[in-house]
């Protein structure tokens, strides 16, 4: 959860220098440090700059920082803090503590040339960025000198998963031994019930992904030799993997998985994602998530079917996979990408139709998106042709 402090008068930055720190009050001394951070940043700044921005992380044990100004034409140029603004910024983080019942870990400070001023706290509410995640231990240690009632979720598993999910090729197979051996078997899904079959849930993907590269998002399904990957704007995701012999691999995680909450927020056991697995259901098959403890799912396709551990149901796990789940699903979702109505509807569902059968042809991406350079219909088509959905008319 983050707060704002917004000081939106022309002269904010002249009151910077000018007011007297108060004392009696936590959330004015705050103020109060703000506007003095604010003035020893705004020095730095080179002439005829129009924008600051800068982000503070910090723990007791490690800090990060990065100032930029840019001017009215955008160009930017980076300085770096001295310590006295550290010292204040440090001052800031502990009152932080004393109203908040838990500090900061991140200072976001924006002001403009004319003295408008805005301040937000982060506090872990998402993942930090590159540059300003620092090592599990850092957080561990902070949270001695600061402790929390609970963490949120990704944090939580960023600072004590213990590699509790990973399993290496070796520990794949000693697993599958153990769990023959005590008879503990995975949950085989229903035909219907669960996911499309594995080599229809490939190109559907696969489709899905190449409407998206056809109109130049740079969001969205995408595919590659082997795996088939999705990345949602709500930061759940998954990959399904293909191995030989019909077998696949779909791991993934759901961004609030309340299994992950019971988990690190609550101390429940982890659940046995891998409960009766295959040895070739390893970390290389697996969803990256496996490494920071994030993984919410793990289904394997084997034999015509797809098996699971303690996964839940493949209806809770919509917001970490594309929309796979039926034809009209499909259709649905790439006729509102390219706003698709009338007589393109039908070249939609002509387009899913042909990628279900592995049978996309050059001519059925032209029927939808035209031939007029507007749409990346060649990177569509790499899409298709990786994953083995086009037929034998592959030219362009």
């Amino acid at each position: 959860m983050a707060e704002q402090h917004t000081d939106n008068r022309p002269d904010a930055g002249a009151a910077v220098g000018t007011a007297e720190p108060p004392t009696a009050d936590v959330a004015e001394r705050m103020s109060a440090l703000s506007y003095r951070i604010g003035l020893e940043l705004a020095e730095l700044g080179p002439q005829g700059w129009w924008r600051l921005t800068a982000s503070f992380a910090m723990t007791v044990t490690a800090e990060a920082a990065v100032v930029m100004f840019t001017d009215e034409q955008g160009r930017a140029v980076r300085v770096f803090p001295a310590e006295d603004v550290l010292a204040l910024v440090r001052e800031h983080r502990h009152l932080s503590a004393q109203r908040d019942d838990q500090a900061w870990w991140r200072y976001l400070l924006d002001l403009t040339g004319d003295g408008q001023m805005e301040i937000d706290y982060d506090y872990g509410a998402e993942p930090f960025p590159p540059g300003q995640l620092f090592a599990p231990a850092a957080y561990r240690s902070d949270l001695e000198i600061y402790p929390r009632a609970s963490l949120p979720v990704w944090l939580a598993a960023y600072v004590g998963h213990g590699d509790r999910q990973l399993r290496t090729p070796r520990q794949a197979a000693e697993q599958e031994l153990r769990d023959r051996v005590r008879g503990r078997e995975p949950v085989r899904s229903e035909p219907d019930q669960e996911f499309p079959p594995y080599p229809l849930i490939a190109r559907r993907w696969a489709v899905l992904a190449a409407a998206f590269v056809a109109v130049g998002s740079p969001l969205g399904p995408r595919i590659a030799p082997g795996v088939c990957v999705f990345e949602g704007t709500q930061r759940s995701g998954s990959t399904l993997v293909r191995l030989p012999g019909e077998r696949a691999v779909l791991s993934g995680g759901v961004w609030d998985a309340p299994r992950l909450r019971e988990t690190y927020q609550d101390g429940a056991a982890m659940p046995e994602l891998y409960r009766g697995a295959p040895s070739w259901v390893a970390e290389p098959t697996l969803n990256s998530r496996c490494a920071d403890g994030l993984l919410s799912f793990c289904y394997w396709w084997d034999g015509g079917a797809w098996y699971r551990g303690d996964s839940p149901t493949s209806a809770e796990l919509a917001p970490a996979v594309p929309g796979i789940w039926t034809t009209d699903t499909v259709a649905g979702v790439i006729a509102d990408l390219v706003g698709a109505t009338g007589d393109r509807l039908a070249a939609v569902t002509a387009l899913v139709t042909a990628a279900e059968a592995g049978a996309v042809t050059s001519a059925a991406l032209t029927e939808l998106f035209g031939d007029d350079g507007s749409f990346d219909i060649d990177g569509a088509f790499f899409e298709l042709t990786v994953a083995g959905a086009t037929g034998r008319d592959t030219t362009r």
